[in-house]
């Protein structure tokens, strides 16, 4: 009995750890490459609008309204982290959350989100693989049909 009782114990302990150890390395590669370049920071992006206007396919739509911090990161080359989600064989964006925890079901709104085009050939990923990506910055106030927030030119530098 007593064996169980411990062995539960380290594991608990063990599992909890781990938590902490990953949570704490992300904050440090945040850190990182906020001293090397222009981060997005996933709070900043989420401080966003929206209007309802008339769209000729859709009827009345939810547009977004980005706010004035977010539109000076456009056109630049910025970095972001956080988890890949496949949106089908070829397409890839990356998250605030998990895929257990995105946009798509329901658990965040779709500023949690940013779309990707990789830089030559897409590299091969994992759904909820943890990465720091580098490109262009580029948002969407009118397009129903894009994402709100988008890379282009995309290279992974940290998590491949």
């Amino acid at each position: 009995m007593r064996k169980i009782i411990f062995f539960s114990l380290f594991a608990v302990v063990s599992i909890s750890l781990f938590s902490f150890s990953s949570a704490e390395n992300a904050r440090r590669n945040e850190t990182y490459f906020l001293a090397k370049g222009d981060t997005l920071t996933w709070k900043l992006l989420g401080v966003i609008k929206y209007e309802k206007r008339k769209h000729p396919k859709y009827g009345e739509v939810q547009f977004p309204v980005v706010d004035e911090k977010v539109k000076s990161k456009g056109a630049k080359r910025v970095f972001i982290s956080g988890f890949i989600v496949p949106i089908d064989s070829k397409t890839f964006a990356i998250s605030k959350n998990v895929f257990a925890a995105c946009f798509f079901c329901g658990k965040a709104g779709p500023e949690s989100i940013v779309g990707l085009k990789f830089r030559g050939t897409t590299p091969k990923l994992k759904t909820d693989q943890y990465v720091t990506v580098e490109g262009v910055f580029r948002y969407n106030e009118t397009d129903a049909d894009d994402w709100i927030y988008n890379f282009d030119d995309v290279v992974i530098v940290k998590g491949n």
